[in-house]
């Protein structure tokens, strides 16, 4: 089978196959300081996500942002995971001050080096930034990466020429890229749901 052939294929989910909750942080509520929103629907299908992996008792590691200032400040509510997650027992608990949950406390890589893990599901906030990043590290780390862009979401962002653009077309861009680049599998949550049961 060829690179290209294992991309294509139909989804397959590891048993220990790990899944990433990437900065579900009550401080992404705050509109006044990000803005307009895509996809309403991603906190229930990141819920959903979490009940598969405890239903089938996969690993999950929650990850946690924490900016110099702002909504995501420690110490401030904002900084507070949504409360759906802060109920998950995680296997690993990371907190971040970058993009990248590679590069946080404690070291993600050196966790899933020593399982053995080789398949990660990537979902949470924001799809073109810090899911994006993390997903693009772990391609490049060998991981099997999967994403499922449904079960995240962008905002709103205006670029250097004043123009808006709107998060579901940033969120397609990141899906385009990730997916033609071969960094992850792009797949919809249903997917992952479906192949969490087999």
């Amino acid at each position: 089978m060829t690179n290209t052939d294992a991309f294509d294929a139909p989804l397959a989910l590891d048993p220990d196959a790990v899944l990433l909750l990437i900065d579900v942080q009550k401080g992404f509520e705050d509109e006044d300081s990000w803005g307009p929103r895509d996809n309403p629907q991603a906190e229930q299908r990141i819920a959903d996500l979490i009940a598969a992996w405890q239903a089938t008792g996969r690993p999950i590691v929650t990850v946690q942002h924490g900016s110099s200032s702002g909504p995501l400040a420690p110490g401030t509510p904002g900084y507070e995971l949504k409360d759906f997650v802060a109920e998950v027992t995680p296997a690993l608990h990371v907190t971040k001050t970058v993009n990248s949950a590679f590069y946080g406390t404690p070291d993600l890589h050196a966790w899933l080096q020593e399982r053995g893990a080789r398949q990660v599901v990537v979902t949470g906030i924001i799809t073109n930034v810090c899911c994006e990043t993390t997903a693009r590290m772990a391609g490049n780390l060998g991981y099997d990466a999967v994403f499922p862009a449904d079960a995240m979401h962008a905002f709103d962002l205006t670029g250097p020429d004043g123009t808006t653009v709107p998060a579901a077309e940033l969120a397609r861009a990141t899906a385009t890229v990730l997916h033609a680049m071969r960094f992850a599998k792009v797949v919809t949550t249903e997917a992952v749901l479906t192949a969490a049961k087999t």
